[in-house]
């Protein structure tokens, strides 16, 4: 610990052996209750046990989901004597910026926040013309023990409360509309919200379901009582916990699912992902399927290209007889250039072999569109910067 940091940083967890699954994060102290944890029909009472009249909490949703704002200034339909009290109640500060930094011309920013107790979890924000997306993160530190990802070699630190996961979003909503993150390529006004977020920062969402769901409803109900995104621009992913996909399949919100898949055969994938050991791979892939049939949405695989360990020829064509043995027309295949983490012995495949695996999915009629990377120069594996910082 630098002697900048403050003395209230959790002890770094135990990184996990090989193979090891954390699903049961370790118990702390709780983050401050907060106006986004609630549904709106539950911000009365919320808003009450604070000792405050129940119509302040329609206000304050239309402050903090619609107008992006937390300052008690800018809130004049509130009693100027107990602004400041209600707003430090009702919205507490729950994420601090540690770091940020810029790449691609600016088009994209990655920041790491300090929690309450001094856990640090990432975002990015990455600006294309016309939109932004955010990738926001679910848990501090992961528990899903993927030896190339740099955030699941840490470890689980601890779940994030539903409003710790959306106030991601809001800050980026609020920094966007602000321009705080630097002029669009000119002609492009670019957006004034978030119009996707993807659920593949630090984290399995699935694993921690609850918060991740709330979060998700909070996204996509219309203002005041969320920020009325589509939920067709919300990703969620999963390294494949079955019963989760099932369950987020009956939630009857169209989000698209995201497989991390990395192997299409289990005496790989149980060593990269090793959740296998628990799921194998036709079981996520059928999981998947199961997605598609009850949400109409095309579910999307990614595949983390890694040199010499899954890129192989076969392996896309394995891939592909897997994915079409389940029909057609549900699926997509992302291939990622592996961002490697500093001293890793896992590289990104080289370029004349991405496109051979490329061109063996489409030759089986496979949708497949490599993955733009962002944030090569910054650290920007997810997990990197905020080891980097802690």
């Amino acid at each position: 610990m630098s002697a900048s940091q403050p003395q209230d940083l959790p002890t770094p967890t135990t990184r996990p052996v090989p193979g090891q699954l954390t699903f049961s994060a370790p118990r702390r102290g709780k983050p401050p209750a907060h106006l986004a944890d609630f549904a709106l029909d539950e911000r009365k009472a919320f808003v009450t046990e604070l000792g405050q009249q129940g119509f302040r909490a329609k206000q304050l949703s239309v402050h903090y989901f619609d107008r992006l704002v937390t300052d008690p200034e800018d809130m004049p339909d509130l009693p100027k004597a107990q602004r400041a009290e209600l707003v430090a109640q009702a919205l507490p500060q729950l994420l601090t910026p540690i770091t940020t930094r810029v790449a691609d011309g600016g088009a994209t920013h990655k920041k790491v926040w300090r929690l309450h107790d001094g856990a640090l979890v990432e975002s990015v924000v990455m600006r294309y013309p016309g939109r932004a997306t955010i990738c926001i993160s679910s848990q501090a530190g992961c528990g899903m023990n993927c030896p190339f990802c740099a955030t699941g070699q840490g470890g689980l630190q601890r779940n994030m409360s539903t409003a710790e996961i959306v106030e991601q979003v809001v800050s980026a909503a609020r920094a966007l509309r602000a321009s705080e993150l630097g002029p669009m390529p000119e002609g492009d006004q670019g957006p004034l919200r978030v119009s996707n977020v993807v659920f593949m920062g630090m984290g399995e969402a699935l694993a921690n379901y609850k918060a991740s769901i709330g979060a998700i409803r909070r996204l996509v109900e219309p203002a005041p009582a969320g920020l009325g995104m589509s939920a067709r621009g919300i990703t969620m992913s999963t390294v494949g916990l079955v019963p989760g996909i099932d369950k987020l399949a009956g939630e009857g919100i169209p989000v698209t699912l995201a497989l991390s898949l990395h192997a299409p055969d289990d005496e790989l994938r149980d060593e990269l992902v090793p959740i296998n050991t628990r799921w194998k791979v036709d079981e996520a892939l059928d999981a998947a399927r199961r997605y598609f049939d009850t949400t109409g949405r095309r579910v999307s695989i990614e595949y983390a290209l890694i040199k010499d360990i899954n890129d192989q020829a076969w392996r896309a064509e394995l891939l592909a007889d897997k994915l079409n043995a389940r029909g057609n027309g549900w699926v997509h295949v992302n291939p990622i250039p592996l961002n490697p983490t500093p001293g890793s012995r896992w590289t990104a495949s080289r370029k004349g072999v991405e496109q051979q695996f490329v061109e063996r999915l489409r030759g089986r009629g496979i949708s497949t569109t490599v993955r733009d990377t962002r944030g090569q120069d910054i650290d920007g594996a997810c997990g990197q910067l905020a080891a980097a910082t802690a």
